[in-house]
């Protein structure tokens, strides 16, 4: 039964309230205070003033920053749907834990804390400092052939991510990466329920699939929509029937972010299917979220459209992990730091009269 867990999560999402637009105000009257043309900051003057209404202060924090790499299989990989076998993720993730992956080396070079989160991998590993032990199952079932998990699953994927979160009193920012082989396929059917767009539209080369692989890999986005039917209303229903248990519990990681106010930064194409479902959940968390950069995924930009995010980089990324949003911190610190290291026109005695 999972009503027990049905109330959990909402007692969790009546905590999400929108950021604090008096701030949002004050905030925005400091950035055209400061020496400095008006708007001549761009984005950077756009993201201060988000975080310092996001996190309810005239002084926008970004040192403490949190990454949760949430980690689950997929049964759909029997499907022929990545050029990788299931075994790579629990491989990757012991690679994490030595500091050998990609996302271990940028949270070293950007200050960053970082938890490994295991909700679904299909092997087990000894016990490991920097991961939590939080396996729901063995990896999902085969979407092509029915629901990758039952409903209860689903809530307790999310609720993982959700309390993992919680857990840590203060946070200034907080991203959700991943590692599942296979996971691009349970996202490009979120994805394409939930925008409109047609699984051949949703699904790109994820790890490096050749065209005719693509097509085949659509076609099973296809097959599972077909099979499962989810209810788009329902972010629960959809997870359960056509997602992965780390995707609920990144949408987990992104809920729990905005209940601690803290700015969350969303990775790449499958952190966006997981800010689709976290959007459903809680209507209006957007304003909780930073786009942190544009996945080659050909879907990502379109889906970061329908959620009104435009992302801050765009460097031909598409390792997932968390890595495009990691990136962005360093934008986000700088952010931050013009914001609250500036003068003001009138402290610095700079004149604000425009010569004509």
């Amino acid at each position: 039964m999972s009503e027990e867990l049905e109330v959990r999560l909402k007692q969790h999402l009546a905590q999400i309230t929108p950021p604090n637009e008096a701030v949002r105000a004050l905030a925005a009257q400091r950035e055209d205070d400061l020496a400095k043309p008006r708007k001549s900051l761009g984005r950077l003057e756009e993201l201060a003033i988000q975080l310092a209404a996001i996190q309810n202060t005239f002084h926008p924090r970004h040192e403490r920053k949190l990454i949760v790499v949430c980690a689950g299989d997929h049964g759909v990989v029997e499907e022929g749907v990545s050029p990788y076998p299931s075994d790579v993720t629990i491989q990757q993730i012991a690679n994490f834990q030595q500091g050998g992956g990609a996302i271990t080396s940028l949270a070293r070079a950007t200050g960053s804390d970082i938890i490994l989160l295991d909700v679904g991998i299909k092997g087990d590993l000894a016990p490991h400092p920097t991961r939590v032990d939080a396996k729901i199952a063995h990896g999902t079932q085969n979407i092509a052939k029915g629901p990758a998990m039952t409903r209860r699953e689903a809530l307790k994927s999310v609720l993982t991510g959700l309390e993992l979160v919680l857990e840590r009193p203060e946070i200034d920012l907080v991203t959700a990466g991943e590692m599942g082989i296979g996971n691009t396929t349970p996202s490009s059917a979120i994805i394409s329920l939930l925008t409109g767009l047609s699984p051949l539209e949703a699904t790109g080369p994820g790890s490096g699939l050749s065209p005719d692989r693509i097509t085949h890999k659509a076609n099973i986005v296809k097959k599972a929509l077909e099979v499962n039917k989810p209810d788009p209303s329902d972010p629960i229903d959809v997870l359960a029937k056509v997602g992965g248990f780390e995707i609920g519990a990144m949408a987990g990681v992104y809920l729990g972010g905005a209940i601690r106010r803290a700015g969350v930064v969303i990775d790449g194409f499958i952190g966006a299917a997981a800010a689709l479902l976290a959007e459903g959940l809680s209507p209006g968390l957007t304003k909780y979220l930073i786009a942190g950069h544009r996945s080659k995924e050909k879907a990502h930009l379109e889906t970061l459209s329908r959620l009104g995010l435009t992302p801050l980089l765009d460097l031909g990324l598409y390792l997932g992990e968390g890595s495009g949003a990691v990136l962005a911190f360093g934008i986000l610190k700088c952010a931050c730091a013009h914001f609250n290291g500036m003068r003001t026109l009138a402290d610095a005695q700079v004149s604000d009269t425009i010569l004509t």
